[in-house]
Order: C-alpha cells, then structure tokens, then sequence
C-alpha cells in the first residue's frame, strides 16, 4: 500500500449503497477502510475474518434490504480490512456488476509482523483519523477477537458489541498446529491456492449442509466466497494473509478479562462453527448482565452470508436499547413473514429476548433454545 500521504481517498459511485475507500495511515502501517453512509450518523465499524475482506464477510447482511433500513438508516458504516486485505477484485453477486478496485501490495517482509494489541491499536487510529468518539462494532471471529480486545483497551469508545463466532481464548494446542504447521502457513506459503486449503477455509466458514448442498453442487454463497478467497490467496497477497493468521495464532486469552467489559454485547453463533464452544463459554464469562447469544441452527460461523436474515430480529432489539429504530416507514419483511422457509429463517432464540422486558434494553441470555420464524 501506499505511503506517500497521509491517506488516499478513493471514490466508488458504483458499489452498492454509495461510499468511498480511504487509505488511512497508522503508526503501524496502512489500512484500508470503506466509508458507506452520512458521516454525520453514529459510527458502526467492522473487522472480517481471516482470509476475508469487508464484502465477502459482510455482503450477505449489509446487501439485505431489512438490514439496510435498520442499519444504513442509523449508522455510517466503516468496514475495517486487514492490514492488505482489500482485494484486486471485489466478490458481488453474480446479478452485479464486478468492480476492480485498487488492490494492496504485498507488505515487505522487513516489516515487524503485527500483534493483536498493535491491530487493536489501529481500529483505535481509525477512530481517531474520521473524528470518532464512541462506536458501535460489529466483527466475525478473528475480526470479534480485534474488537473484542478494543472493547477492552478502549473500553470509553465503545457502545456495545455485535460479535458472530468470536474467539476469546488463546489458540489450542490443535488450533495452532493446524494453523502455523500442518495446513494453513505452509500450504499459503508454498501453494497458494489449493484444493486442501479451500477446504479448510470453507470448514471454517460454513457448516457442512451449505457446503456439499443439493447433490453435492457448490452454493451461490460458496462461489462468491470462494472468489474472493482466490483473490486474497493470489501470489500478491497471501503473504499479507499469513501476516494476519499469525497475528491471530499468537492471541492472547480474554477470558480472565470480559467480567470488565462494560458495554452490551450479543453474540450469534452458528450450532455447526467450530468455535461454537467458544463463543458459548464467552457468553457465560462476559455474563448475563450485558451478554445475549444467540445460536443460529444449520449455520457455521460466517452467519453473516449463511442465514443473515436469522441476525436481524436480535439486531433490531439490540439497538433499541440504544435508542436506535427501523426507518420508520419501512414495511419489514422479516417481520411480515414474507421471508422464504429455510434453515437461514429459524434461530435459537430464548423467548426472553422477545418479550417486552426484552426488547434491547435487558436483553437475556439464552436459557431455553425455541425455534422462531424470523
């Protein structure tokens, strides 16, 4: 990326629901932070996963017109990427038209590789560079443990949490090994792309029902996924992937440290993720004072582009104990059962979270699991 100037703005007139790209500098390097919505609304910010950029983690959601009247009507959004995560190409639905953004530049191998203090530190740069005070955030599992280690470190800048399979321990001695030996860094370092790391990726991503579908055949969610994924893995930018996977195999562990969190926080996890457990155990540790979860069933970890529709009801509530409404004159189709009858439309919510004492302002942990049609 470049250096020449403090940052570069890049507009975009034709990505969905308007914006502009800025390359903001940071006393620990660039990143590149997407700008969608009128400034002058409260900030909502998000970090992706591993191996991800903001459109392949967030598209299924943010591309959603219910989440758009909840969202885009209250918030700008600033989607963080990874340090060289933006991509050379951005993956949208086959009904769009692809955009050819600028892509990063490998990041030198003299740079010092990046912990995840020093990413945290970065969101918080951010923050500072567009004049932002407090935030809402919103992160998928490497990308949750980030904000979730902000949260902790600014813990005055944040309003609340809106985390989807996040991690908060430190990696297992499988994790680790899976990641820095048997698979990922060799198999990015040496390869590339492959069959084998594809895989593994989309285990990480998806639960097994989306993977293999009918007869086997690949998802329309899959291939868009896997497109970018490819563009990520290319010879330019998997080095800058690595840099990341290596940040996140050397996390630190949380758990002794979310009693402190001191804003509210609701956490969707897919019952097929394999971080699952973790998510569970970090619900009971934050506690039931200022945690909800909420369990998406036939899902893995990226809810987000697996069942999105299952995260609007919990978000709506959720934001309503900030004070934040749908556009008032919307006609909510998750709401008015317009909504087709998949697995994406049930979730594991307690009947708690919607009842009248429920709704955003106390919101409940998940006690009893009950099917509701979103």
């Amino acid at each position: 990326m470049g250096d020449s100037s403090d940052s570069v703005s890049i507009a975009i007139d034709m990505v969905p629901f308007g914006g502009k790209e800025f390359l903001v500098k940071t006393s620990r390097g660039s990143l590149s932070v997407f700008v969608c919505g009128d400034q002058e609304k409260p900030a909502l910010i998000t970090y992706p996963d591993v191996a991800l950029n903001y459109m392949s983690c967030f598209q299924g959601l943010f591309f959603c017109p219910d989440a758009a009247s909840l969202l885009l009507h209250n918030f700008c959004i600033y989607h963080i990427d990874a340090p060289g995560h933006e991509l050379v190409g951005w993956c949208v639905p086959d009904w769009m038209i692809l955009i050819e953004p600028l892509g990063a530049n490998v990041i030198s191998p003299d740079v010092p590789l990046l912990s995840v203090d020093d990413l945290a530190d970065q969101v918080a740069e951010v923050l500072d560079f567009f004049g932002l005070t407090r935030v809402l955030c919103l992160g998928v599992t490497a990308g949750a443990y980030i904000l979730t280690l902000f949260a902790m470190k600014y813990n005055e800048r944040v309003l609340g949490l809106i985390l989807v399979s996040p991690v908060c321990k430190a990696p297992t001695w499988t994790e680790w090994l899976y990641n820095k030996v048997l698979v990922l860094m060799n198999l990015l370092y040496f390869y590339g792309m492959c069959g084998v790391l594809k895989e593994c990726l989309l285990q990480r991503y998806f639960s097994k029902e989306l993977r293999y579908g009918m007869h086997g055949a690949e998802s329309e969610v899959i291939q868009a996924c896997l497109r970018v994924i490819r563009l990520l893995l290319d010879e330019r930018q998997s080095p800058n992937v690595m840099r990341f996977l290596q940040a996140i195999n050397r996390r630190h562990d949380l758990t002794d440290d979310l009693k402190k969190l001191q804003c509210k926080t609701l956490i969707f996890v897919g019952e097929s993720s394999p971080f699952h457990a973790e998510s569970v155990h970090m619900s009971d540790k934050i506690g039931r004072k200022n945690c909800t979860l909420v369990e998406v069933k036939a899902c893995g970890s990226l809810v987000t582009e697996e069942h999105p529709l299952a995260m609007l009801v919990p978000i709506e509530f959720f934001l309503m104990g900030f004070g934040f409404q749908r556009q008032p004159h919307f006609a909510s189709s998750s709401s008015n059962g317009s909504n087709p009858s998949s697995p994406s439309s049930h979730s594991c919510i307690s009947p708690e979270l919607l009842s009248p004492e429920g709704l955003g302002i106390k919101l409940k942990p998940i006690k009893t699991r009950a099917d509701i049609e979103i």
